[in-house]
């Protein structure tokens, strides 16, 4: 069942990229931009990564953790992470279980049948866990709207 916009966000744990286990709720006392996508090391998940890096004095001073995750391995994700100077945690979900819970998978990602990915997708939760804000990508090529992800995060912050 698909997370909704004011439940609770169920909390799950996850390895980081650097195999150090992160749960949700350890974020709690921050806004959460909870940023799934499809794959590292691939050109629009680069481009949607590298956007909330830029824009951390924004996200900071609304208050706001960027959190991405994807099925990727941890090994995989510090490379990139690396690679792209990512400094926000990148978690794995490599079982696919958080991306299964959250009802953003998507199966048969680039022509590769029974592979199953992260669907792009960002939920924004508030101090408190709630979700607040929900977006999924109609297709995994395609980015949210960062300034209406950044328009949600000020109404958080007030």
């Amino acid at each position: 069942m698909a997370v909704e916009v004011g439940q609770v966000a169920p909390d799950f744990t996850l390895f980081d990229m650097e195999r150090k286990p992160r749960k949700l709720s350890e974020f709690r006392e921050k806004n959460v931009v909870l940023a799934f996508f499809p794959g590292a090391f691939t050109g629009v998940c680069t481009h949607e990564m590298c956007t909330f890096r830029d824009n951390a004095a924004k996200l900071n001073s609304l208050n706001a953790q960027v959190v991405g995750i994807s099925v990727d391995s941890p090994f995989s994700l510090k490379g990139w992470a690396t690679q792209n100077n990512l400094e926000f945690p990148l978690l794995s979900d490599f079982n696919r279980k958080v991306v299964t819970q959250y009802g953003v998978t998507w199966t048969d990602l680039g022509g590769l049948e029974g592979y199953v990915s992260a669907n792009r997708a960002v939920f924004l939760l508030d101090k408190g866990g709630i979700v607040r804000y929900k977006w999924v990508a109609p297709q995994p090529g395609n980015e949210p709207d960062y300034e209406e992800v950044n328009q949600a995060l000020a109404k958080l912050s007030r």
